[in-house]
């Protein structure tokens, strides 16, 4: 029973964090509500696959996959080329099907040379916790707007979804700090659950997707045959590099989050996860949606349910995967209020905050440091208010750089710390 509920737990938790993207990208394409449905539905399944095939064969701990902000970002910026004329939505969406399979072969190969064991080295504390502290930042705009009801069931901000949302926000808080080990445990299925009671009593949900059928297979190469270009041969790339060290912050994180509660877990092997990575995007590129990215919030998910269990996890993935073989379950579970779960997840992902803080704890007593840190926050926090217009007339791959603070700052503490190392090594030599 205590298996069963902790599946679950990780299924809910894994559907609250896939369902945007994919409702997002299908309203930024035009896309009509049976397109975004089958799109949902084929991101359950690539989402489910990828979780498990990782668990199994690459890194080996219990982190939940989910659609890459990374190629949401370049999505975005396709279909804003699209909404200009200069490309049509049908070849924009194939060619950004080549460019995942281009960053697919490109996770292969730095997996089977082995060059991820020299990108590990880089993921100091100090940078470590400069990701934690910018991926909680560039999130938390989106929790606060998700529960106020900004954009929900209007534009505004709606009273009544808010104060519904703080409530569940509460309940969540206090399960999950309760003495009680199994409320606290299935805290976040408990607040999720109890959640979309509430906003179906006081007529907050909207109306569900229909099913035109019973049962069917996610489909492949939906958007078409690949499309290789220029520009999307380029930013595949540049976003692939990007993804690795977002990968390996990922796996890093967790592996901090054991290491706190002295669990213990097998070594990682991370040039084996780019690989198992690169099968993942193929598998994203061939059936026609966002690639996935082991996502750091699993950490914080982990330290909130004190779940440890990978069996828990393969399982909450096998129930995902079979959420995507029947439209009418996908359509249920799509119909989970977006602020219920913003509600819900809000503590595991705030507490990952409390993680940058132990990962800085050694590191303040250095003035370098210090300019490292607010340096880098500084740079990737500024760049989370740049207006999206301010950059449409740029390359991509520089729109995908300056819109996204998460990578900005983290390349700035790399980039920092290891001219320092350097400097410092060169007198040291002299």
């Amino acid at each position: 029973m205590r298996l069963t509920f902790s599946s679950l737990q990780w299924m809910v938790f894994i559907l609250a964090g896939s369902l945007v993207a994919p409702i997002a990208i299908g309203a930024a394409f035009g896309m009509s509500q049976a397109d975004t449905a089958d799109l949902l539905q084929r991101s359950f399944f690539i989402i489910g696959i990828s979780g498990i095939l990782q668990i199994l064969f690459g890194h080996k701990l219990p982190i939940n996959e989910g659609p890459a902000g990374l190629w949401w970002g370049v999505f975005t910026v396709y279909a804003g080329i699209v909404a200009s004329g200069a490309l049509s939505a049908a070849d924009g969406l194939q060619q950004l099907t080549a460019g995942m399979l281009i960053s697919g072969i490109l996770f292969f190969l730095l997996g089977i040379f082995r060059v991820i064991t020299h990108v590990r080295g880089l993921f100091t504390p100090l940078v470590t916790g400069t990701y934690l502290i910018l991926l909680v930042s560039q999130l938390s705009g989106s929790f606060i707007k998700g529960m106020l009801g900004i954009g929900y069931l209007q534009e505004k901000a709606d009273a009544k979804v808010a104060f519904a949302s703080l409530f569940i926000l509460v309940l969540s808080i206090v399960l999950g700090k309760s003495s009680v080990r199994w409320l606290r445990s299935y805290s976040i299925l408990i607040s999720l659950l109890f959640g979309w009671g509430l906003f179906k009593f006081f007529h907050l949900t909207k109306e569900p997707m229909k099913a035109a059928n019973l049962v069917s297979f996610p489909e492949w190469l939906a958007w078409g045959t690949p499309e290789l270009s220029g520009g999307a041969i380029l930013t595949s790339l540049f976003v692939g590099m990007l993804l690795l060290t977002n990968m390996v912050a990922s796996i890093n994180v967790v592996e901090k989050a054991y290491d706190s509660e002295n669990e213990k877990y097998e070594p990682v092997n991370y040039n084996r996860s780019s690989v198992l990575m690169g099968l993942n995007t193929w598998i994203a590129g061939l059936f026609s949606a966002v690639a996935s990215v082991p996502i750091s919030g699993a950490s914080g998910f982990i330290l909130t349910t004190k779940m440890f269990s990978r069996a828990a996890f393969m399982i909450g993935n096998v129930f995902i995967i079979a959420i995507s073989f029947f439209p009418p379950l996908t359509f249920f579970f799509a119909g989970i209020p977006a602020p219920v779960g913003y509600a819900t997840i809000f503590l595991p992902f705030s507490s990952m905050i409390g993680l940058a803080f132990k990962e800085y704890k050694t590191e303040l007593n250095s003035e370098k440091n210090l300019f490292i840190i607010s340096t880098s926050l500084m740079v990737g926090i500024g760049s989370l208010f740049i207006p999206a217009a301010a950059l449409k007339e740029w390359p991509s791959i520089i729109v995908t750089l300056l819109s996204n603070g998460l990578i900005m700052g983290m390349l700035t503490c790399i980039a920092l710390e290891q001219f320092y190392k350097r400097k410092q090594s060169s007198k040291n030599e002299n």
